[in-house]
C-alpha cells in the first residue's frame, strides 16, 4: 500500500479534485458530485433537492480517496469544504484527525493549488543533478 504524506483536495458542490502531492510531483483525481435531482409537481413547478443518499456516497468516496494520506488540506469556495468536514467528524474519525488545514480559495487552476499545497506542506523542489 502507498502512502501519501500530502494530500490536497479542492471541494465544492461540483466535484472534488483529490490531489497527492510529493517531492517528485502530484497525482490528481476528480469525484463528480452527485447532481442536483429536480422534481416536477403536477401544476408544472419543478423544485430542486439534493438526495442524502447522494450527498453520503460523495463524501463516501471523497474520503476513501484520502484513506493513505497523513495530513489533508481542504480548500474550496463554499460551504462544501465545511459540510464535509462535519461528515467526515461523524463518520471517519480517523480521517478527521489527518485534516490539518481548511481554508477558502475560488478556483485555482492545478498548478496553482499544487504550488499552494506545496508551499503549506513545506515541501522542498526537489534537487536538480
Amino acid at each position: 500500500m502507498t502512502v501519501h504524506r500530502h494530500a490536497a483536495v479542492f471541494i465544492d458542490h461540483h466535484e472534488a479534485k483529490v490531489y497527492h502531492v510529493d517531492l517528485v510531483g502530484f497525482d490528481e483525481s476528480t469525484i463528480a458530485s452527485p447532481h442536483v435531482h429536480v422534481h416536477r409537481h403536477p401544476k408544472g413547478a419543478a423544485e430542486k433537492h439534493d438526495h442524502p443518499d447522494d450527498l453520503e456516497r460523495f463524501f463516501g468516496d471523497v474520503a476513501n480517496a484520502l484513506k493513505d494520506a497523513e495530513q489533508i488540506l481542504l480548500v474550496g469556495p463554499s460551504t462544501a469544504k465545511l459540510q464535509f468536514v462535519n461528515w467526515v467528524k461523524q463518520n471517519e474519525r480517523a480521517l478527521a484527525a489527518k485534516i490539518v488545514g481548511v481554508e477558502t480559495l475560488d478556483h485555482p487552476s492545478d498548478g496553482q493549488l499544487v504550488a499552494y499545497a506545496k508551499k503549506y506542506f513545506h515541501v522542498p523542489e526537489p534537487r536538480v543533478r
